[in-house]
């Protein structure tokens, strides 16, 4: 039986026995390993592959590549960073995130997008943290709704559709102060 629990972000937590998740950024070490990394057939429309993610990250110092572990077994990759010209305080963005083809379909989306979500809050204590999504993607977008996310009414340059979560904490934290 799979116990929940109401964190202080607002979510429910499943209570995984002995799973261990981590988030890494990508190394010289490591990138090789990052670049295996792979979607199904069907989903390369709606996400770049780590070799685009790698290259834009290093054409963009905003963006943070990170492998995602499960008991130290690279199953993922997100890509988030702090926009600090983007609104008035800036964003901060959750720009790609996808689960390695071979570990798709056991609910691991959800316990790594919670992972990055409080990721995201402590490493940048935001109170809100964007991404985007195209509207046919419907396993994304019921995820990310599943998370609370919300779509704002803008676009991004790809003519995707931009998505909010705000934070629900109750730390102390200033939320204006990116701690990048």
């Amino acid at each position: 039986m799979r116990l929940t629990q109401v964190n202080g972000y607002g979510l429910k937590r499943r209570k995984e026995p002995n799973m261990n998740i981590e988030i890494k950024e990508v190394t010289k070490e490591t990138a090789n390993s990052i670049l295996q990394l792979q979607v199904s057939t069907k989903q390369t429309a709606y996400i770049e592959s780590t070799r685009q993610c790698l290259t834009d990250a290093l054409e963009c110092s905003y963006y943070k590549p990170a492998g995602l572990y499960k008991d130290g077994i690279l199953i993922g990759f997100a890509m988030y960073g702090y926009f600090p010209r983007e609104g008035i305080d800036g964003r901060v963005w959750l720009d790609r995130f996808f689960i390695d083809e071979k570990y798709q379909g056991h609910s691991l989306g959800s316990v790594l997008l919670e992972a990055l979500i409080r990721h995201l809050t402590d490493l940048y204590h935001c109170n809100k943290i964007f991404l985007s999504v195209y509207e046919d993607n419907q396993h994304a977008l019921y995820l990310f709704q599943k998370f609370g996310f919300v779509f704002n009414g803008e676009l991004d340059i790809n003519n995707e559709k931009v998505m909010v979560k705000t934070i629900i904490s109750t730390s102390n934290k200033n939320p204006s102060e990116p701690g990048a």
